[in-house]
């Protein structure tokens, strides 16, 4: 999970921690951690916009997968 920083409003915490959630999920799938968090990164405005849209973490690893 991720750290917890006092700069960060609540908004950006709880989508820094979703996106945590989903890296994990992508590593259960089988990307190794790397591959996840680039992927995450890369893919950072339709991450972004699928936490505003209301899916899940498994919803969005799950949509990411079957691309």
């Amino acid at each position: 999970m991720a750290k917890k920083d006092k700069d960060l409003d609540a908004e950006t915490q709880a989508l820094l921690e979703w996106c945590a959630e989903v890296e994990a999920l992508l590593v259960a799938a089988g990307a190794t951690p790397r591959e996840a968090q680039e992927h995450i990164e890369e893919q950072a405005e339709w991450y972004t916009d699928q936490f505003y849209d209301g899916l899940t973490p498994e919803e969005a690893a799950k949509a990411a997968l079957n691309d």
